[in-house]
């Protein structure tokens, strides 16, 4: 059978469309930065329609807006937006802790203080996409324990929002050794079967990620 045409395209426009969107939530490419369509043709060696059709899927997710007269820049939230954003998690993640707390079994914890020490590592290593891929995978856990699909089912759709902020918040590099150690906390209490403990230090965890995110945020938008 004859190769399909189309093919080699369609692979093509995946490949790009994937390498900006992981470029955008590991913080590659910052909130409201511009995405010059020749430099990223240049820097990926491909067309200028494969990379606009790689953008158009992304403004389609929220990824990036396509300014009148401008071009494609990274979406920038507004302060409002991030704000409900983070409000969202801190209920749901903390909800999915507490339940997580209280009926997992002793091997589904130590699974999770094995993502910790992986999170950890990774934060060593300086790697953020693996930083971020271990963070997700902390979070797998719990969701997957909690008891309740929908929490889950509704945070994955708001995943590459979610990952934005998250490289937001890291862009300090005040925060992440704070995070870690509000990581291994919440790990603690749960450990500790402190379901109220728990449930607090996750919500903690999501508002004091918010408090670090919100001025990068007001500093992107205020930028000429």
């Amino acid at each position: 059978m004859p190769p399909d045409p189309t093919a080699r395209p369609l692979t093509l426009r995946s490949q790009v469309e994937e390498f900006l969107r992981r470029s955008i939530m590991t913080g590659r490419f910052a909130m409201g930065e511009r995405l010059v369509e020749r430099e990223l043709c240049e820097m990926l060696g491909v067309s200028r329609p494969s990379v606009r059709e790689a953008l158009r899927a992304l403004e389609a997710e929220k990824l990036v807006t396509i300014i009148p007269n401008k071009g494609p820049i990274v979406t920038l939230l507004t302060r409002e937006e991030a704000g409900d954003l983070y409000a969202l998690r801190a209920l749901l993640e903390g909800y999915a802790t507490r339940e997580f707390t209280r009926l997992a079994g002793d091997e589904e914890v130590e699974r999770l203080g094995g993502a910790v020490r992986a999170l950890h590592e990774e934060a060593a290593s300086g790697d953020r996409n693996r930083l971020l891929a271990a963070k997700a995978r902390f979070y797998d856990i719990i969701f997957d324990g909690c008891g309740n699909r929908l929490v889950k089912e509704f945070l994955s759709s708001l995943f590459t929002r979610i990952n934005l902020l998250r490289a937001t918040s890291f862009s300090r590099p005040e925060r992440l050794p704070v995070s870690l150690r509000e990581i291994d906390g919440l790990y603690e209490r749960i450990r500790s079967r402190d379901l109220d403990g728990a449930q607090k230090a996750a919500e903690e965890h999501i508002l004091n990620a918010r408090a670090a995110a919100l001025p990068v945020l007001d500093e992107r938008r205020s930028a000429p």
